[in-house]
C-alpha cells in the first residue's frame, strides 16, 4: 500500500495536478508530559483538569477540522511538542487521513511552536532563528519538489499584540533575509502573523503598539503594501516581497478570528512573484478562504476551546480553536 501511495504521489508531482495548502492555529495543543514550560492551565493532571479526557477530546476535535480540510500540506501553530504533533498525526491516521511527513520547530524551548504535516516528502527542513529570547518563536522552513519545481514554505507564528510592532518587524526581517538569500523562487510564507493584511492602517488605532514610527512587519518589511489589488495574473512582485492572497478574496470574507464581535485577520498566506506569474506551479485564483464549517461557530462567535472562569480556570472539554483555518489552492 505504501509503495502504491509513493508511486501515486511521484506521478502527480511529475505530471501535474492540484495542491491544497492550509494554515491552522490550533490554540494550545499541549501534551501530558510535564516539561515546566506549560501555561498554568495546561499543567498535566493539575487543578485545571488538563488530563487524559481533555487531551483526547482536544486531539479528536482538532483532527476533525484538519480531516475536513484535507490539505496536502498544512502548517500548524501553537503545538507544544513533538509528542503532541505525533499524537495529532496518529489521531488523524485513525480517522483515515495519513500525513507521512511531519516536522516541528523545536530547537528552542518556547512554550508553543510551529509545525507542519505533509503528504508530500520534504527535500529538507530547517529553522530560522528570529532572536534568542523566548519571546520569539523560530520560523520553520520546508523545501519541496513539486511539478519539477522547487517550493519553499515558511511557517510563522509572530509575537502577539501583547508585544510592540518592533517584535513583529524582527520576525519579518529574519524571514526576508532568508527569502533574499533564496532569490527568485516559489515561496509561500504562511501562519499566524498576528497582523492584519493592512496592519499599517489598523494598528494606528493602537498607539501603544507603534514603536516603529509606523513601519509594520507584514506590510513594509515583506512588501505586501505594494500589491493591494484583486489578483490579475501575471502580477509583477519584486523579489523579496510578497502578495497577500487575502486581496484575492471578497473583503467581507477576509477574516480568521473574531474579537469582541469584530472580524479580524491574524492568519495570512503570502506568495512570491513566481506563484502568480501564470507559469508552472501557480496559485489558483479565487481559492483563498477561511474554513467556515458550521460546527466551528456558536452563534456569531468562533467555537474556541472552552474554559470555566474562576480562581482556577478549568477545561470544559468542548470546542476547537479561537482561530479559523485558512487555505488556498495551487496548480502545477
Amino acid at each position: 500500500m505504501r509503495v502504491f501511495l509513493a508511486l501515486h504521489i511521484a506521478i502527480l508531482l511529475l505530471w501535474g495536478g492540484n495542491l491544497k495548502i492550509a494554515t491552522y492555529n490550533v490554540e494550545n495543543l499541549f501534551d501530558l508530559q510535564k516539561s515546566g514550560y506549560e501555561y498554568s492551565e495546561y499543567i498535566p493532571y493539575g487543578k485545571s483538569l488538563w488530563n487524559d479526557h481533555a487531551y483526547k477530546t482536544k486531539l479528536k476535535n482538532i483532527a476533525q477540522v484538519i480531516k475536513d480540510i484535507d490539505a496536502d500540506i498544512i502548517a500548524l501553530e501553537e503545538i507544544e511538542s513533538l509528542q503532541a504533533l505525533k499524537d495529532l498525526r496518529f489521531e488523524l491516521k485513525r480517522n483515515g487521513l495519513y500525513y507521512q511527513y511531519f516536522k516541528i520547530a523545536d530547537a528552542k524551548n518556547t512554550t508553543v511552536k510551529v509545525a507542519i504535516l505533509s503528504k508530500i516528502p520534504f527535500i529538507y527542513t530547517k529553522e530560522i532563528v528570529v532572536g534568542y529570547s523566548y519571546a520569539f518563536r523560530n520560523i520553520l522552513e520546508a523545501k519541496f519538489r513539486i511539478g519539477g519545481e522547487d517550493l519553499y514554505i515558511f511557517v510563522n507564528h509572530w509575537k502577539s499584540k501583547g508585544g510592540h510592532e518592533s517584535m513583529r518587524v524582527a520576525c519579518a526581517k529574519a524571514l526576508k533575509k532568508r527569502v533574499l538569500e533564496l532569490g527568485e523562487q516559489n515561496i509561500i510564507a504562511l501562519g499566524d502573523f498576528n497582523s492584519h493584511y493592512e496592519e499599517y492602517i489598523t494598528f494606528k488605532r493602537k498607539r501603544k503598539l507603534n514603536d516603529t514610527e509606523g513601519i509594520t512587519g507584514i506590510n513594509h518589511i515583506l512588501g505586501t503594501i505594494n500589491y493591494q489589488q484583486k489578483l490579475h495574473k501575471p502580477l509583477h512582485v519584486t523579489t523579496g516581497e510578497f502578495y497577500n492572497l487575502w486581496y484575492d478574496a471578497k473583503s467581507e470574507d477576509r477574516f480568521s478570528y473574531i474579537y469582541r464581535g469584530k472580524k479580524e485577520v491574524l492568519d495570512n498566506i503570502l506568495v512570491s512573484a513566481k506563484l502568480v506569474d501564470s507559469k508552472g506551479l501557480d496559485y489558483t485564483e479565487d481559492s483563498i478562504h477561511s474554513f467556515k464549517a458550521p460546527y466551528l461557530f456558536r452563534g456569531k462567535k468562533i467555537y474556541h476551546w472552552q474554559m470555566r472562569w474562576g480562581k482556577v480556570r478549568k477545561h470544559k472539554n468542548k470546542g476547537y480553536s479561537d482561530h479559523l483555518p485558512v487555505l488556498a489552492k495551487f496548480q502545477y
